[in-house]
């Protein structure tokens, strides 16, 4: 699903982040900030207090707030509040979060014909805002608007689109259905069922509706591209008020009712989202408590973790963690020169990851990395085939410039692309330029708003190639905490999309494609493991992307939020689910 520092302050952060791990203070993780990594281990300041307002705030804003129309690892998380999918990860610190659990679903899926079938029953009982009462049907409509209308909502995933039984192609989506029959594939027997039935077995499917594609979505109150300004809320709170650019607000849903739902508690009055903050002033509000919780989760600035980690007071308030990641460059494979595997091949010697670690905060934002899958996630393996060399802080470019002259490209340019509201992922793709340059690459940056980088401008192939893209750079989380979760979406040629694209480096390679297909299929998940490792291994010899951090992110606790939970199930942000203000 889908950061650097000042020169005066690196010095400062790579001495300090040793002495994160071992500070400690307060009373233990469930009472009280002042425990490092506290969040990481159990709850923080928990709470059933109810009341007051919870606040947050973003340095841009989200693509959009429509369930069905998003891939950012923060909306999943935030829509759980208005939106409730299939099933979703209960609430717990670092890998605990990982855990399913049914959520509108009564129960995990039920398999059968060998895994090509799935069936869910709906809870009973479970209301929208309006009062109407939530079907099967609705949920049959939400994943068919989601997966099968590309041209209007095209910002989520399209695993539902490669997978279903769609007609052997034939269907259009609901906006263009003259039938209004919709999918075949999914069958809704009566108003409480509802039955998937897949090309072939998908052995990790209670993984994939969790995503907020299954939250229902009433036909006749769907307004397409614009559902995201008045989302119809089935959570436990619902839109008050959405001015674009510049907050959301929302409050309680009074037809919410805990008997339909063991997992939310609605504590606060009222949720408040400003947009378009600036981190530093973020960062500020976080300490002061005017703002709880920075919705994007992607961890302070540079100049304010140098500040906590020199303080033994306020670093004892952060929460350093990894959450299923990996920054990386992505090399796009139908952009010359990097069509050629020898250019890439020089590219993946030639970056100085040290430097590019420097430049994202130093150690404590993530170890140098070697492999497509992060160290988190089941299937990992180490290995290293391209292994930098250096003498002291200089690289050696010998296989560099063995690779690019093999390669025959000479002098080249080409373009970059980051996105231009994240400072860090600027700076790391400046230093990628110093980088290749020693080889002879003279790149440009191109940097744009992370509302639009995958909708407008990075995941828009016509767009690349237009102008001369050949490297994006990219943060990729895991969709689901599988290797399948981790590798499907940025790998196979089939979740190659027109927008909203994922896959950056367009790598459609038949063994890859074929080695994701029949992991999913098998129900030994050792096996399954097995298999995503080899894929990270076939990815790597291909040179597709060149793996530069396991990204950690640091993040500040504000002392007035209560049930602050730490999850890799969402990239190492806190659990947006039941946080409340402190009494």
């Amino acid at each position: 699903m889908r950061r650097s520092v000042p020169v005066a302050a690196v010095a400062a952060i790579t001495s300090a982040g040793l002495l994160l791990a071992g500070c400690s203070g307060g009373k233990g993780s469930s009472e009280g900030s002042g425990e490092a990594n506290a969040a990481t281990k159990g709850v923080v300041n928990a709470s059933d207090a109810k009341g007051g307002t919870v606040t947050y705030a973003m340095s841009d804003a989200p693509e959009s707030f429509d369930p069905g129309n998003t891939y950012y690892a923060f909306i999943y998380n935030f829509s759980r509040l208005y939106a409730r999918p299939l099933t979703t990860f209960k609430p717990g610190p670092g890998a605990k979060g990982n855990e399913l659990t049914p959520d509108l679903a009564e129960s995990m899926g039920k398999p059968s014909d060998g895994g090509k079938t799935w069936t869910y029953k709906i809870r009973k009982g479970v209301k929208y805002d309006d009062g109407s009462t939530v079907t099967s049907q609705d949920v049959k409509y939400a994943v068919e608007r989601s997966n099968f209308a590309r041209d209007t909502l095209s910002l989520g995933p399209n695993y539902f689109q490669q997978f279903l039984k769609d007609n052997d192609g034939g269907y259009k989506g609901p906006y263009k259905d003259k039938s209004k029959a919709g999918l075949k594939s999914i069958e809704t027997p009566d108003d409480q069922t509802v039955v998937f039935h897949l090309k072939k077995p998908f052995a990790e499917f209670d993984y994939l509706v969790s995503a907020p594609q299954t939250a229902p979505v009433p036909q006749a109150k769907d307004k397409g591209a614009d559902y995201t300004k008045s989302v119809l809320s089935t959570g436990s709170y619902k839109f008050e008020s959405y001015q674009e650019g510049k907050k959301l607000t929302l409050v309680r849903n009074p037809q919410w009712s805990a008997k339909t739902d063991p997992l939310r508690k609605q504590l606060p009055e009222k949720i408040v989202l400003n947009l378009k903050v600036a981190q530093s002033t973020i960062d500020k509000d976080l300490q002061s408590g005017n703002t709880l919780v920075d919705l994007a989760g992607r961890g302070v600035d540079g100049q304010t973790q140098a500040q906590l980690l020199t303080n033994s007071k306020e670093k004892g308030n952060t929460d350093n963690t990894l959450g299923q990641r990996l920054v990386y460059t992505a090399l796009n494979t139908k952009v010359k020169p990097f069509d050629n595997i020898e250019c890439r091949k020089a590219v993946e010697y030639a970056i100085d990851k040290k430097a590019v670690q420097t430049s994202l905060g130093g150690p404590i934002r993530g170890e140098l990395a070697s492999t497509v899958l992060p160290t988190d996630i089941d299937g990992y393996q180490k290995y290293d085939l391209y292994p930098q060399k250096y003498d002291g802080d200089k690289l050696d470019l010998t296989e560099a410039k063995k690779h690019w002259a093999k390669c025959g490209a000479g002098k080249t340019t080409t373009t970059i692309l980051a996105r231009n509201d994240r400072q860090d992922e600027v700076d790391a793709a400046t230093s990628v330029i110093d980088s290749l340059k020693k080889i002879g690459v003279t790149a440009k940056i191109q940097s744009y708003p992370t509302s639009k980088y995958f909708s407008d401008y990075a995941g828009v192939p016509k767009f690349n190639k237009k102008n001369n893209v050949g490297m994006i750079m990219m943060q990729w989380g895991s969709d689901f905490p599988t290797g399948y979760g981790y590798l499907q979406q940025i790998l196979n040629g089939k979740a190659i999309s027109q927008s909203g694209n994922a896959n950056l480096s367009e790598l459609d390679d038949p063994e890859i494609n074929k080695l994701l297909d029949s992991a999913i299929a098998n129900t030994d998940k050792a096996a399954r493991e097995k298999a995503y490792a080899e894929i990270d291994k076939k990815t790597m010899e291909q040179a597709a992307l060149v793996p530069l951090t396991y990204f950690k992110v640091l993040m500040y606790r504000s002392p007035k939020a209560t049930n602050l939970v730490s999850t890799s199930a969402f990239s190492g942000q806190y659990d947006y689910l039941n946080i409340g203000v402190k009494k």
